[in-house]
């Protein structure tokens, strides 16, 4: 600016004094200097016109409007006099274009990564301030990396075509990581409270690898948030969360950081009200808080409490509805009174939902999962879960639902938009397990066929110990109702070590949800099944049942699940109750009956406490023993980590296993994040259980319901991209003579 106005101010004194006092008639307006910009439109971009009287004021007017342009680094005037018409000249200087970006010294971060982070664009006119601006995007890159170090510098050459190079030089230094964080003034919490609250880490022998121990400034202003909502959640509001010292030590290779806290005393609750527009008694409304006088303060739980409450208003169509929380701290007395006020605005029905995104999928696809109705008062529950039944289906990356203004104030729209993922794969492949050896298989499976939902599943799987053929469809929403319907045919044979089993068979199924988080499901089942290859050895049990035989069977389940997610749950149930009845024709009858439960509880810092059981019964329906591949034999990985698999349950006189009528295992498994960017978690786990006869089942003999089989261990599980990985280590905690000790299991491709 003062430039600007030094140079106005010589060229009016100087060049024209007699000017300088008055108004003058302009009768043309010149631009000299420009190459790239054209004449035309720096003369649109200023106010003054050929013509107009004009004076000193309106051309530093002008000169700023020029300026503005953002494509001039000078500009002069000069008015001068031709045959007694006064003419107007701005000389302008242009900045110069930038013709390429180069980077020098760059050795750990790529050329086509820096481009990628820089404000500097190809071609484009050069600013100062963009490159300055460059600069410091630059630095921040090589912070965020471990290279604290790092200085970078920029400048600029520019040709006789007024074009530039800009050349960005950097020194990397060594990458910084930190060695150690310490806390100053904390008493509340000791230093590992503090340390787990924080993504920013210390680092560690894998740091190569992994990055741990990087320096980032943003995320670790973050952390210094997430501390004081520690403090927040236990009453002290007052705390103060310095700023980190930070010290460079080991010749500039390590980072030391220090963090001051200055905790202050802890706050109660005190007076508890609300006013505004109570939907409900102003007792079940504050009974929602959750938080009653005499509680310590604490930030979340008002913030879970006021998330409830308006919940209630805008289940009740009160979308707009504003719940705020005011409260008044008493230094003194140290309490905090806290006062809803809650304006519940105008009572809003849906009028539209817009469904976007879905290229292949069809609308009514997405919209059958809707838990909102055209018509019907807005309900934020129904919305949320809406949400997560689309997430669920497995056909979108993304799933993002919002709102927007009716038609009026009593109108609002929901707009559903998703973005499609390819549901469809074909892979051949091979893999190898623990249990079945060698794997080889290949599979055409499609979960949305079609874009109607319906899932068709073409696989084979060839291993050293089995083999598996299968060829199904299922549509969940038949002839658009609510019912599902399906079929599928297989094939399977299968080597244990005292027989074979291969059999032949279809299947097909109906069913029908009972609400929102429940099914009933029916199915019949032909097979044709042979029991061959017989060990000499075997159990007399199992040489009986040698032959060809078949099953007719119908099975009911019923199935429960509120999982928040289907394919790796943190919260919530997952229960299966079944009941197979074979004795609708076939040579063999026999009843089963099978409960199997698994609840999630999400935990602190993303882990995940899980609980597991299942029981089961069969008994046979004639004089005949229960078929042998109808019995429960348990042990490995899918029941009882630890022990072999099918080892563990009745044995004859000889010591063969020759399954049990009655089964029961329970799992509990604590899972704990080890690399989250990456998909690894950690588990340790208790498993119980036992497999029993008949004769034995309810405690008549040592080999009774009592008599259960525990172990205990820990394992990785990994969403590789070849697909789930299970590594587990199993520990026999009372292994008997002809048992080993502990086993390790492992699996690829299929979780437990």
């Amino acid at each position: 600016m003062l430039k600007k106005f030094l140079s106005l101010l010589i060229c009016l004194t100087l060049a024209f004094p007699a000017w300088a006092a008055r108004e003058f008639v302009l009768a043309d307006i010149v631009i000299e200097g420009n190459q790239r910009v054209q004449s035309l439109d720096v003369l649109n971009a200023i106010s003054i016109k050929p013509g107009q009287t004009v004076t000193p004021a309106d051309i530093d007017v002008a000169m700023e409007e020029i300026y503005s342009m953002e494509r001039f680094s000078d500009i002069t005037t000069e008015i001068s006099e031709d045959s007694g018409a006064t003419v107007l000249t701005f000389k302008v200087s242009e900045r110069p274009l930038v013709r390429n970006v180069r980077f020098e010294g760059n050795e750990e971060l790529s050329t086509e990564k820096l481009r990628g982070v820089i404000s500097v664009r190809i071609p484009d006119i050069y600013d100062p301030f963009d490159v300055a601006k460059s600069v410091d995007l630059v630095k921040a890159e090589y912070t965020k990396e471990g290279y604290y170090a790092a200085t970078v510098s920029a400048d600029s050459h520019v040709n006789e075509r007024n074009e530039t190079l800009v050349t960005f030089r950097i020194k990397e230094g060594e990458i910084v990581r930190i060695k150690a964080i310490r806390f100053d003034g904390n008493a509340v919490f000791d230093d590992g409270d503090l340390l787990d609250a924080m993504d920013t880490k210390e680092k560690w022998m894998f740091s190569w690898i992994t990055g741990r121990g990087n320096y980032n400034e943003p995320l670790l202003m973050q952390d210094l948030d997430r501390i004081s909502d520690l403090y927040f959640n236990e009453g002290y509001v007052r705390v103060k969360v310095r700023e980190p010292v930070i010290a460079l030590v080991d010749d500039d290779k390590h980072m030391l950081l220090l963090i001051k806290i200055d905790e202050g005393p802890q706050y109660e609750i005190g007076n508890v009200d609300a006013q505004g527009d109570l939907l409900r008694e102003k007792e079940e409304l504050l009974a929602l808080l959750g938080i009653a006088p005499g509680d310590v303060f604490s930030r979340a739980k008002l913030r879970r409490g006021v998330g409830v409450v308006t919940d209630v208003y805008a289940d009740q169509g009160y979308a707009y509805a504003n719940v705020s929380p005011l409260t008044r701290a008493d230094d003194e007395t140290r309490k905090i009174d806290l006062m809803l006020d809650i304006e519940q605005g105008a009572q809003v029905s849906v009028e539209r939902i817009n469904i976007t995104g879905n290229t292949k999928t069809r609308d009514k696809v997405v919209r059958r999962e809707m838990r909102l109705v055209e018509g019907e008062l807005f309900n934020a529950s129904n919305l949320k879960r809406s949400k997560a039944r689309i997430n669920n289906l497995g056909y979108f990356e993304a799933v993002d639902i919002s709102t927007s203004a009716g038609s009026d104030q009593s109108h609002m729209n929901v707009n559903v938009n998703v973005k499609e993922r390819s549901t469809g794969t074909f892979s051949v492949g091979a893999g190898f397990s623990s249990v079945d050896g060698l794997v080889a298989q290949g599979s055409i499976t499609q979960e949305n066929f079609l874009g109607r939902g319906w899932k068709l599943n073409l696989a084979a799987s060839v291993g050293g110990e089995s083999q598996t053929y299968q060829l199904g469809l299922t549509d969940p929403y038949f002839l658009d109702t609510r019912w599902t319907l399906g079929a599928e045919v297989y094939q399977t044979e299968r080597e244990w070590t005292d027989f074979s089993r291969k059999s032949q068979g279809f299947a097909i199924k109906a069913g029908h949800p009972i609400g929102e988080y429940s099914r009933l499901l029916a199915s019949y089942r032909l097979e044709f099944k042979d029991i061959y290859d017989v060990s000499p050895f075997a159990s007399t049990t199992i040489k009986d049942q040698e032959g060809t035989s078949t099953v007719s069977s119908i099975t009911t389940s019923y199935s429960y699940n509120t999982t928040n997610n289907r394919l790796d749950p943190s919260s919530g149930t997952d229960l299966t109750a079944t009941w197979e009845f074979a004795g609708i024709g076939g040579t063999e009858k026999f009843s089963k009956y099978t409960v199997d439960a698994r609840h999630f509880w999400p935990w602190i810092w993303g882990t995940v406490f899980t609980a597991h059981g299942q029981v089961g019964y069969v008994h046979s329906l004639n004089n005949d023993d229960v078929p042998i591949d109808e019995k429960y034999f348990l042990g490995g990985i899918y029941s009882l980590r630890g022990f072999e698999s099918r080892e563990v349950g009745p044995r004859d006189q000889f010591g063969d296993f020759i399954g049990g009528e009655t089964s029961a295992y329970f799992n509990f498994e604590y899972i704990f994040p080890l690399y989250e960017a990456l998909g690894v978690k950690g588990v340790t786990f208790f498993d119980v259980g036992n497999a029993w006869s008949d004769d034995d089942a309810w405690g008549e003999d040592d080999e009774a319901f009592a008599s259960w089989r525990y172990s205990t261990g820990l394992g990785i599980r990994w969403l590789s991209p070849m697909g789930p990985m299970r590594f587990e280590y199993g520990w026999n905690l009372d292994a008997r003579d002809y048992e080993d000790d502990s086993k390790f299991d492992f699996m690829i491709g299929r979780f437990f």
